[in-house]
């Protein structure tokens, strides 16, 4: 079966964990218009199955992650999908950019281009393998650097953010200096990869569901909030959880000395 036969995303749980691959390895893994919706899809089923605490998203090989639009194709059609609606209806890569406030982990196993750092820009938590490269192509092939762009800008000190967006391809940011820089979280080898994000999606996966989902949303609101409403958004938050079975549940166990059995409505295990 050849690459373009093979499906461009997969998904697969095991356990609590979901995975996502983008799975067009032959073509760096670049992104078709078709993949949005097959991608959109995964999320809904990540936000709406209650076994699932965790995503993995990772790329096919060990050469690229995901090189962005398929600019082959998007010159062959003459225009890229879309365009004429709002942004939350149209671009839905992301867990945040589907609403979904469960962790997500991108384990970068190669090159990220342009569309592709959708992904890492909106992941809790960032793996790379060492030889692993960021760059962002958008005005090298006459587009606007902007959703992913505005991502790094948050990740990245300003001068970086805007030397990726303006000189393009020829400006590559290895994955040594982006963990120095903070857009990686953790750098091991490719073959620790899957290992090392796996022992953390395990490790989030032990912790309260909701209140892990909770403590992501105060965090990311707190970005685009000043500081004294993102304490008060983040303590209402904090007072909503009080009423969840986890608040009692946590410390018991905790007393106990052993695992806590947290609530997940709708969860059969």
């Amino acid at each position: 079966m050849s690459d373009e036969e093979q499906p461009h995303a997969i998904f697969e749980q095991d356990g609590h964990i979901a995975r996502i691959t983008l799975n067009r390895p032959a073509r760096g893994n670049a992104l078709t218009s078709s993949m949005g919706d097959l991608i959109a899809g995964f999320w809904e089923e990540i936000r709406t199955n209650p076994t699932i605490r965790c995503t993995i998203i990772t790329g096919a090989g060990d050469k690229h992650f995901c090189t962005g639009a398929d600019v082959d194709n998007v010159a062959a059609a003459g225009k890229v999908s879309g365009g004429y609606d709002t942004i939350r209806n149209e671009v839905r890569y992301t867990s945040r950019q589907n609403e979904v406030w469960k962790p997500t982990i991108c384990a970068v196993n190669g090159m990220v281009a342009g569309g592709g750092l959708h992904f890492v820009v909106d992941s809790d938590i960032v793996v790379a393998a060492d030889h692993a490269t960021f760059l962002d192509t958008h005005v090298n092939v006459g587009m606007v650097g902007a959703i992913e762009n505005i991502g790094l800008a948050q990740r990245l000190p300003l001068g970086t953010a805007l030397r990726m967006t303006i000189q393009g391809r020829n400006f590559r940011l290895p994955a040594q200096r982006a963990f120095e820089l903070g857009l990686v979280d953790e750098l091991c080898s490719r073959a620790e990869l899957d290992a090392v994000a796996t022992s953390i999606a395990n490790d989030v996966c032990n912790n309260s569901p909701n209140a892990v989902a909770l403590s992501m949303r105060s965090v990311w609101s707190s970005r685009e909030m000043p500081y004294s409403q993102a304490v008060d958004f983040g303590y209402s938050l904090l007072r909503m959880h009080w009423m969840h079975p986890d608040f009692k549940e946590g410390p018991i166990a905790f007393a106990e000395r052993r695992e806590p059995n947290w609530f997940v409505a709708g969860e059969s295990d």
